[in-house]
């Protein structure tokens, strides 16, 4: 009869077992897996799978272990379990199937185990397992060498370190580079590896990377991966990437500028860059010929470390050839890098205007501007308030009055190179006689009021104002005009004759008369006077013609004076 289930994930062979426990009718058979896996901590469950010819049944189990080729005897089972006292007892534990667990299982407990079987009239029947146990080892710490290596070191120098910790059974450590598995190769790769057992049984485990670099694995990443087996496959654990400072000496120099060499124009801060591709960067000089072959030293002006040459408000005498020089203090090497430095510049800027000397109003004058640079150059002209009046390096004014005598300005422009451009004015002075362009006149007053009499004039050279009248004047200037105000009292002469604004200049004389009116006002008021008298001597003689009718008015001379003393009256 069979004594217990098949354990589930049963060896191969088992079939066979059985078949042979039918084939030998006189012993008990028993099936066992040959191998259990089971991790540190967990329950152990060896299954002790039996059968008895006839279907008999079995007088007792016993359970046992191997230490030292020899069998320890863990428990007893016939109608009841009976555990011996071994270190096993606290853990174990028999289930209705006869099956032994054990739990918390350990790193000692990794033996053979051995289950007999006994029956009434039939030999022993006896099987084993091997337990294996296991602990899954934590992720790789990797340390890279934090002080960089040198592609020049003659010693192969160590690149990284792995350690894996809390394992069981003792796994290993593989190296990588760039994801691929690196193989021991003399005089470049090499591992060395320590393995340490703990108090606990587990193992810590670590290996350190030799390899010779070069400048390429600059950019390389290295990781370790730890490999161990379980339930019959291989298992693997990665740690993370890493990367270690490269140090090469320097093979080549770059040296340029900024901003672009084709675009420095005087005034411009520069900046030279010397880039070196070794690492550490090496130290950096730099040079400007000057006459005969001979280098002027420009440490002053250099970042020696970053290799950066500042140049501050550039001018033609900046152009030159410059030399970045390098020294690898490993190698002792040094590179030289050459660059021509072209700062573009507009110079000797005039502007000449024929004729030369002052201009008569109504005349014309030509204005003419000229600069040198070694590049295609472009001339614009503008009035004073900035408004463009013309294109080229010439500019023909016509007809020139006061009001267009001003100030002109030439800008010379490089259109190749944005920024550089020059400017320079030059004032065009109109001669003539005054010309008076404002007067008060007519002005309508009254008599004896208080009035301001204005002349504007404009001419070159200043004109003087001078009035036909006393007063008291004053004279504003602004630019090429003049203006006077007279401050009079108006009288009958004043309505009369007027006033006379006379400007002149060493040019000639232009006058003016300023006609002063009686305002309509005053006229109204003498009228009035007129028409008042009027209606005063036709009231009167209504009066006497009114007595006359009445008969109360005598005639003769006493009559009059009747006449005039009632009137009186």
């Amino acid at each position: 009869m069979a004594g217990g289930r098949r354990a589930a994930g049963l060896l191969p062979g088992w079939g066979c077992c059985l078949l042979l426990c039918c084939a030998a009718a006189s012993k008990v058979e028993v099936s066992m897996p040959a191998l259990v896996e089971v991790e540190i901590g967990g329950t152990a469950r060896l299954e002790c799978n039996f059968s008895i010819p006839e279907d008999g049944s079995y007088t007792y189990i016993s359970w046992f272990y191997i230490d030292r080729n020899s069998q320890v005897k863990l428990c007893h089972i016939t109608d009841s379990v009976v555990l011996e006292d071994t270190d096993y007892r606290e853990r174990l534990s028999v289930g209705e199937d006869k099956a032994l667990s054990i739990s918390k299982v350990t790193v000692q407990d990794a033996r053979t185990f051995v289950c007999q079987v006994g029956a009434a009239g039939y030999d022993l029947g006896e099987n084993r397992t091997e337990l294996h146990v296991y602990k899954v080892p934590e992720t790789p710490e990797i340390v890279a060498n934090s002080g960089g290596v040198s592609v020049q070191s003659s010693e192969m120098p160590q690149i990284a370190q792995c350690v894996s910790r809390n394992s069981f059974p003792r796994p290993n450590i593989t190296w990588h580079k760039n994801g691929v598995r690196l193989q021991p190769e003399e005089n470049t790769v090499r591992f060395t590896a320590t393995r340490t057992r703990e108090s606990s049984g587990l193992y810590t485990v670590s290996s350190t990377l030799f390899a010779h670099v070069t400048r390429d694995d600059r950019n390389s990443s290295f990781h370790c991966t730890v490999h161990y087996w379980l339930q019959g496959q291989r298992r693997a654990v990665e740690s993370r990437r890493v990367s270690v400072k490269v140090f090469y000496p320097t093979e080549h120099l770059n040296l340029r500028v900024m901003p672009s060499s084709a675009l420095v124009k005087e005034g411009d801060d520069v900046k030279l860059f010397c880039e070196a591709d070794g690492n550490p960067g090496p130290i950096f000089s730099f040079y400007k010929r000057g006459l005969e072959d001979s280098w002027q030293d420009l440490t002053p002006l250099t970042d020696t470390n970053r290799g950066v040459l500042s140049l501050n408000n550039v001018n033609k005498s900046s152009s030159g050839l410059y030399r970045c020089q390098t020294l690898d203090l490993d190698s002792m090497k040094q590179l030289e890098k050459d660059m021509e430095l072209v700062v573009n510049y507009i110079e000797g800027l005039h502007v000449e205007m024929e004729p030369s000397s002052p201009v008569v109003e109504g005349g014309s004058v030509k204005l003419s501007c000229d600069a040198h640079s070694p590049l295609a150059l472009q001339y614009q002209w503008s009035d004073a308030k900035g408004r463009e009046i013309g294109k080229g390096n010439q500019l023909l004014l016509n007809n020139l009055t006061f009001e267009t005598s001003s100030t002109f300005s030439c800008k010379v422009n490089a259109p190749s190179v944005p920024g550089l451009e020059q400017s320079k004015q030059v004032a065009v002075a109109v001669r003539g006689k005054p010309r008076i362009v404002s007067i008060s006149s007519p002005l309508y007053v009254r008599h004896d009021e208080v009035v301001n009499l204005t002349c504007k004039a404009i001419a070159f050279p200043r004109p003087s104002v001078r009035w036909s009248i006393n007063g008291t004047a004053h004279e504003y200037v602004e630019n090429q005009h003049i203006a006077s105000n007279l401050t009079v009292r108006v009288n009958r002469d004043l309505l009369r004759a007027g006033a006379m604004c006379r400007v002149s200049n060493e040019m000639g004389i232009s006058e003016e008369r300023i006609q002063l009116l009686e305002t309509p006002e005053s006229k109204g008021v003498i009228i009035v006077a007129i028409i008042v008298s009027i209606l005063v001597v036709a009231v009167l003689g209504a009066v006497i013609y009114f007595l006359h009718k009445k008969g109360k008015l005598p005639c003769g001379r006493t009559g009059k004076q009747d006449i005039a003393r009632n009137t009186s009256i």
